[in-house]
């Protein structure tokens, strides 16, 4: 009856020994969440301690937390271009340097620094490349526009790096890359044209058993499916050079690991069912059966009382994947594509257990229960049959749309004919909806006469029951609104209640 269309990260690190940079991994992921939960979906990764060498940790910590200045980057790259110091300890001295955003802006406006930096960037010196690629990470993570364009000299480097077997400076060179393209469609455009989906292909076949790097390109790649063209330009390329199984492998979190890689890899699945692309690729490649045994497991987690700080990055993407492509037109059987009915009590409790901290996160996994109800009466009938109609019935009090797509649930099992109508008056749905009937809000009042209606057209117990909760004078209070179409349901129903009244 109400099926809905589409609605439309990282939590990982190795040991780090430095409270100080624990601390600020620990800030920025809470700013990440709050943007997740707020769609502000774009976001840059800073790579902190994890390649830093051991021996100077302590005093590269210590130098960045120094103010730095435009006369230290005038100063480190006279050194760079005259030659006279080691290049490897000025490129270091510049990444420390560069960790305060204020320079970047100075150092890009130097004449030659980007050819210095790029040059030694390819040079033959391994050392001089992977310390010249920390200072361009340090770049890429600039709130400037136009840092991140002077960076892309660059860029054919970082994907030619892509198809090396270092994993640690793979990571680097990719999330680079991610931040570059974050928030600029002239560098997308420039690493559409050199060819990045197809390198990205590439380097996860060169790190298969490696989720640091899957990781990392799933970040990279959600970067260019999120973008306006990303729809257009990236989602048919992904299709096309099989990165969908590479996908779906990664929704598998690691005991040691962590959910870093499944995050990352959900969004992007998230990004590609949102896009206009042919969804029965997604769904034929295991996307829905993935996402949906996930959830369960998910589910049962939360469920013994391990709800873990960042596991609702995961669940997100993973519940607006499913809903998604439920409502897509490759899915025109829920039955079929969904098999393991635990799925629904899965997110019925998700909607319960995740209400407190994010309610938000609540409707949109309502949002898939009501697309699985839509069209499937085997689904309905299974909503009734596992006893999850009494916890809906305690979320219709509830506002920010939550009792709205509660309202539209119950409809669609409604819709389904007399048998439903009766269960559902038996399973005490018209008191919470003689409340709702009393909201100010007109579209949770416009929903509840529809169900009303849907229930005494259907059901002569639900008329009479109605009835009995004295729901006629609330019918008469509507018809005093200043809305006319909801005096003109209210009216239809009053007509229907004098028929069932005389039968009691």
């Amino acid at each position: 009856m109400w099926r809905l269309r589409t609605v439309g990260h990282k939590a990982r690190g190795p040991g780090i020994r430095s409270e100080e940079f624990k601390l600020k991994r620990r800030e920025r992921e809470k700013v990440l969440r709050q943007a997740r939960r707020d769609r502000h979906l774009v976001s840059k990764r800073l790579l902190l301690h994890d390649y830093d060498e051991e021996e100077g940790d302590e005093e590269h910590t210590r130098a960045s937390v120094k103010p730095a200045s435009s006369e230290q980057v005038v100063e480190i790259m006279c050194k760079l271009q005259t030659g006279g110091e080691d290049k490897a300890t000025a490129l270091r001295s510049l990444r420390n340097v560069l960790r305060s955003p204020e320079v970047h802006v100075a150092f890009i406006r130097l004449e030659n620094s980007v050819p210095v930096l790029v040059g030694l960037l390819s040079g033959s010196d391994a050392q001089c490349r992977v310390e010249a690629a920390k200072c361009l990470h340090q770049l890429s993570h600039s709130p400037c526009p136009n840092v991140g364009l002077a960076c892309l000299p660059a860029t054919p480097y970082l994907l030619t790096y892509l198809s090396g077997q270092r994993g640690k400076f793979t990571e680097l060179c990719l999330y680079t890359l991610g931040n570059l393209c974050a928030e600029s469609e002239p560098v997308r455009e420039r690493l559409q044209a050199q060819g990045i989906v197809m390198a990205l292909v590439s380097c996860i076949q060169n790190h298969g058993g490696s989720l640091a790097v899957l990781e990392a390109v799933a970040f990279t790649l959600s970067q260019l499916l999120q973008a306006r063209e990303g729809a257009s330009k990236v989602a048919p390329l992904v299709l096309t050079l099989g990165l969908i199984p590479h996908l779906v492998a990664g929704l598998t979190p690691d005991p040691e690991f962590g959910i870093g890689a499944a995050i990352e890899c959900a969004w992007c699945l998230h990004y590609l069912a949102s896009c206009e692309v042919d969804k029965s690729e997604l769904i034929s490649q295991g996307v829905v059966s993935r996402c949906s045994s996930l959830l369960i497991t998910l589910e049962e987690t939360v469920a013994q009382g391990d709800l873990q700080e960042g596991l609702e990055l995961l669940i997100w993407p993973l519940v607006r994947c499913l809903g998604n492509l439920l409502a897509s037109s490759a899915c025109e059987n829920t039955e079929e594509c969904v098999r393991d009915t635990r799925v629904l009590s899965a997110l019925c409790g998700f909607s319960h257990r995740v209400l407190q901290m994010h309610p938000a996160l609540t409707k949109e996994t309502l949002w898939v229960v009501n697309n699985l109800t839509a069209d499937s009466p085997a689904w309905c009938s299974a909503l009734l049959s596992f006893g999850l109609l009494p916890g809906l019935l305690q979320l219709l009090p509830l506002s920010l749309g939550i009792n709205c797509m509660v309202l539209r649930i119950v409809g669609n099992v409604a819709h389904k004919g007399s048998v439903f109508s009766l269960m559902l008056t038996q399973g005490g749905l018209l008191p919470p909806l003689c409340a709702t009937l009393k909201m100010a809000d007109p579209e949770v009042v416009t929903l509840s006469l529809e169900v009303l209606y849907l229930l005494v057209t259907s059901s002569q117990q639900a008329g009479e029951e109605f009835v009995k909760q004295n729901g006629q004078s609330v019918l008469e209070m509507i018809q005093y609104s200043s809305d006319e179409a909801l005096r003109q349901r209210a009216a239809a129903i009053v007509d229907l209640l004098p028929q069932a009244a005389a039968v009691r």
